[in-house]
């Protein structure tokens, strides 16, 4: 069985997320959202809210793409959060050059961690590239409308945040 690891904090998920997540998903047999407890980070949303966003946002993908789909709560390293759920290879979306930069970085630190773990860079749709959780949240709080990068459900959620 193929598994594979998709993590973030996913403070909302967003639209981006779950189009690397469809994609990564017709990757893998198993994709295990991991999501990130950070504590340098004061996320909009506590876990318990974001796994569940995850689990209701993916539940139609897996079983569009027959891949199993399951949030995963985590706070060690990544390479041994991945270590497990015994992932193979970790996929992490890029948006843009500077994304690449730092996931450069952290693709050679895990590598030195665990070389038998590989990392897939999936690309963003060119219409979800833009979209960053951070952003989501600024435009919501400044009374903006974010109905283009979330779906309806998050939407009605990050309202009732603010």
């Amino acid at each position: 069985m193929r598994i594979g690891l998709y993590p973030g904090t996913f403070d909302p998920i967003t639209l981006g997320h779950i189009d690397i997540i469809n994609r990564a998903s017709m990757l893998v047999d198993r994709l295990v959202i991991g999501v990130a407890i950070n504590r340098d980070k004061s996320p909009l949303f506590n876990l318990d809210e974001r796994v569940k966003m995850i689990e209701v946002e993916c539940s139609s993908l897996g079983k569009k793409t027959g891949t199993e789909i399951i949030a995963h709560p985590f706070e060690n390293l990544l390479v041994d959060c991945a270590n497990d759920v015994n992932a193979s290879v970790i996929f992490r979306g890029l948006r843009a050059v500077a994304d690449f930069e730092y996931e450069f970085q952290m693709v050679g630190m895990n590598r030195a961690l665990n070389d038998s773990i590989e990392t897939v860079f999936l690309m963003a749709e060119a219409k979800h590239q833009a979209i960053a959780s951070k952003l989501v949240k600024e435009i919501v709080r400044l009374g903006g409308d974010v109905s283009k990068f979330v779906t309806p459900t998050v939407n009605k959620q990050l309202l009732e945040k603010f």
